[in-house]
């Protein structure tokens, strides 16, 4: 029954506001929480929408037009006893000459999106030697091995003789040599090479060159040829930058397994957000022949304080099958595969034995480095290969790629222009490719995306928390205050009027007399005792 009264005097109109403010505080707090356990996944379908690739996008102009400022720096392993090595048979001497510097203009020209959330373009690639920040001029003069004649000699090995003889005639008849000596222009961007020219008519249309002259980077500068399919991220952020189809073709054709001959990795500019010291990034490059896995190595800080994660390959990455058995699908014709620290990228470079490894064969096998002299012994800071990504975005903040160029060459005694040549990985350059930051502008806005919204989290929450606290702690201790108060003033009330004593009777001396001025007697039952006489005398 108190109970039931208590709740009917909380339902009243004067304490009803505090209901209101108890509902406005529980509100607060129930959001507080929203906030605290969903926040980072809105602002993750927050960033997931912005950076998806877009027509008019700020995303999409950058991408587009990188406002970056790449590097590439060669380094050319310059022959210096060419002569004493063919005719003695003397150890190959190299003087590592450069950085010859090339600063670059990066574009991507002719885009087209489609149906599926994918986009299609064109890489445009502009290079201007610096010769202020270079260590040569492009006209110094190098000598380096010939690399389409002994391409040329290595894949005759196991033809029949009377070809390697008549390779030997024309060489002679040609005067084509082992070496060459060309300036350094010529070497990357290309020179007229006569066996090449002499290919073009004479080997089948289907079998042809896509070139006549040779160069290291010939064809790249400019707007290449091939077409690159990427995602956009829309409906599926996950595969956001990876790439589709390259050419067209989903897959490479060289390998033994689906999975050795996938493309879906990312060009290096853009990474799948949200990620993780455990994630995997798969990089692919159509000169790497192949996706290149990249592994956390450290936290790192970039242009602008804003944090980064570094990611390079694994140390066995290009190891030998015995020692790394998952890159038995990168050998298909076989044993004997490439020694640890190389990779065979002869089935996408018109089966010329080329091999790339890291430069001064870094994490390779340490016989590379003592087939010749003037390498010295492989350094990490100067020699790693490495990516910094943004782990919220997916952005690359700064990367340097490096890569050296090596030919393998075979001993053909048929060919006597080669026939001392022994079996050889002779290094021919090596070069790294820099990005050494964004523009303050990117930078800002990355700094502001990753920060804020930890902040933003941590002061919604602790403020709606402690907003919504303090008003159910008052509304409460109100309400109960004003609900026992007014219990009160009812009791008090109540008991007023039940014990209320009875009007007191005027002074009999101010009892109206009647109207003829005989005053009115009062009966003596009710008259106060003290005032009656006693019985004696009234008797």
């Amino acid at each position: 029954m108190q109970r039931a009264k208590f709740l009917d005097k909380l339902k009243s109109g004067y304490l009803r506001k505090w209901w209101l403010v108890i509902l406005v505080s529980l509100v607060l707090l129930s959001f507080g929480a929203l906030v605290a356990v969903f926040f980072s996944q809105w602002v993750q379908f927050f960033i997931g929408h912005e950076i998806t690739l877009r027509q008019g996008s700020q995303t999409f102009k950058w991408w587009r037009q990188p406002p970056i400022e790449p590097l590439m720096k060669i380094y050319i392993y310059n022959v210096t006893n060419a002569d004493e090595f063919l005719i003695d048979g003397a150890k190959p001497i190299v003087q590592e000459l450069g950085p010859y510097v090339y600063r670059q203009e990066w574009e991507r020209v002719n885009v087209e999106f489609h149906d599926n959330a994918t986009v299609t373009f064109q890489q445009r690639k502009v290079f201007y030697f610096d010769a202020e920040a270079s260590a040569g001029d492009e006209e110094d003069m190098v000598v380096v091995p010939n690399i389409p004649m002994l391409s040329a000699t290595s894949q005759s090995k196991h033809a029949a003789r009377f070809l390697r003889l008549a390779m030997a005639s024309i060489m002679d008849i040609l005067k084509i040599k082992p070496f060459v000596e060309v300036s350094v222009s010529q070497l990357l961007w290309g020179y007229e090479d006569p066996l090449l020219k002499l290919a073009k008519d004479v080997v089948s249309k289907d079998q042809k060159l896509p070139y006549e002259e040779f160069g290291l980077f010939y064809g790249k500068n400019g707007t290449s040829n091939d077409i690159l399919t990427v995602f956009t991220g829309k409906g599926d952020i996950t595969r956001y930058g990876l790439i589709d189809r390259f050419n067209g073709k989903t897959h490479l054709p060289h390998y033994k397994t689906e999975s050795c001959n996938r493309l879906n990795g990312s060009d290096g500019s853009l990474f799948p957000p949200n990620i993780t010291p455990n994630t995997t990034l798969y990089v692919w490059d159509k000169d790497m022949c192949r996706l290149l896995p990249l592994h956390f190595q450290k936290e790192v800080v970039t242009n602008g304080d804003v944090l980064g994660y570094r990611f390079s390959p694994p140390e066995n990455v290009f190891y030998d099958p015995e020692h790394n058995p998952e890159n038995d699908c990168f050998c298909p014709q076989g044993p004997p595969c490439a020694p640890n620290g190389l990779f065979n990228v002869s089935a996408c470079q018109y089966d010329s034995p080329i091999m790339l490894s890291f430069p001064h064969f870094y994490q390779a096998d340490p016989e590379l480095l003592k087939m010749v002299d003037g390498i010295s012994p492989p350094e990490k800071e100067k020699h790693q290969l490495f990516i910094d990504v943004q782990p919220q975005m997916g952005t690359t903040l700064r990367a340097t790629a490096r890569v050296q160029i090596n030919l393998a060459v075979s001993q053909v005694v048929d060919i006597k222009q080669v026939a001392t040549f022994p079996d050889i990985i002779f290094p021919i350059l090596w070069f790294e490719d820099v990005i050494s930051g964004l523009p303050g502008e990117v930078t800002d806005l990355l700094h502001l995306a990753t920060n804020a919204p930890a902040v933003a989290k941590s002061a919604l929450s602790f403020g709606l928390f402690v907003i919504g606290g303090v008003l159910l702690v008052i509304s409460v201790f109100c309400l109960i205050r004003n609900s026992n108060r007014q219990e009160t003033l009812t009791l008090e009330s109540s008991t007023h009027y039940v014990n209320k004593p009875p009007n007191p009777r005027p002074p009999r001396n101010l009892i109206p007399p009647f109207p003829n001025g005989t005053p009115k007697k009062e009966p003596v039952d009710v008259l106060n005792p003290g005032f009656v006489a006693d019985s004696n005398e009234m008797s």
